[in-house]
């Protein structure tokens, strides 16, 4: 019973959370499945409360804060769910806690348990949010772009010094790849009637650029050619990471797995492109045309 305390904190934090994402949202069947998370866990409030008569809790406004700005910037079902994920380790613990309990407390905190584990699963079903519809588009144009042009970017690391003319040039193959890959989203999502066609086709072709142009940037920032082709690589795996992490945390999927696929499939393009390009290079001497 030493950890109490943070019990009682804990759930009325997320009850305050709770309610302060409904009071925010817009769409009504949104604010009803929150408000309905946010009694949930109020009465799991109440029950630790019981032991500890007197004590009120005290949020810090940072805290309350920064999940608005996580509800800002990566949405309502992101949110929820990262809060579901960081209750899971206390869930195990409240498994744990059971055991020194009896009679009615013990019902209640299996009951408890039952809610975490079910009901509020139940009701982050019942939350739409548009952009949950189309984030499939959204990882084919951030990821295919990503391999692509790190693909493209290695290729010239083998045939030219010029950053520039490696900058450019990737570019150039990344903006006609996204008009390509945005026609190929339009095409999939024409006959789907959850999704609109055109929003599908656009989406994924402004992730594609986005991609592009952050992955183009160093080239424009240096002269050396290895270091731009670096950090290049690093802004890749890093917009792998956040795109992962949050594919990860909406549909409860294993964060490193993905991550390390997509990573090595990167790499493994690059490596296979640099050589390639070293050998064109050397075959045509463009390397001595374009130094």
């Amino acid at each position: 019973m030493m950890k109490t305390r943070q019990y009682v904190i804990d759930e009325y934090a997320d009850h305050q959370l709770y309610k302060e994402l409904a009071a925010r949202e817009k769409d009504a069947g949104n604010t009803q499945a929150l408000l309905k998370l946010a009694e949930q866990e109020h009465e799991h409030y109440l029950f630790w409360k019981k032991f500890l008569p007197g004590y009120q809790p005290v949020l810090s406004p940072f805290f309350l804060a920064g999940f608005r700005l996580m509800r800002r910037l990566c949405g309502l079902t992101f949110t929820v769910k990262f809060l579901e994920r960081r209750e899971h380790k206390t869930v195990e613990e409240y498994k744990r806690v059971a055991a020194e309990f009896a009679g009615e407390d013990k019902a209640r905190l299996e009951k408890i348990i039952s809610d975490e584990n079910e009901h509020e699963n139940f009701f982050i079903g019942q939350i739409q949010e548009t952009v949950i519809k189309y984030i499939g588009f959204i990882a084919l144009g951030l990821a295919d772009a990503i391999v692509e042009v790190t693909g493209v970017h290695a290729g010239f690391l083998g045939v030219t010094s010029s950053t520039l003319f490696a900058g450019i040039s990737g570019v150039i193959v990344g903006f006609s790849a996204a008009i390509s890959m945005g026609s190929a989203a339009y095409l999939q999502a024409k006959h789907d009637p959850h999704r609109s066609a055109w929003t599908s086709a656009v989406i994924t072709g402004v992730s594609y650029i986005f991609s592009v142009v952050m992955l183009a940037v160093p080239y424009f920032l240096t002269r050396n050619m290895s270091q731009a082709f670096m950090l290049s690589t690093l802004v890749g795996m890093l917009l792998i990471a956040l795109l992962t992490f949050y594919s990860a945390v909406v549909f409860d999927r294993r964060f490193w797995r993905e991550f390390l696929e997509t990573v090595g499939l990167m790499l493994a393009t690059a490596a296979v492109t640099f050589v390639l390009g070293v050998f064109i290079g050397k075959t045509f001497g463009i390397q001595q045309m374009m130094s």
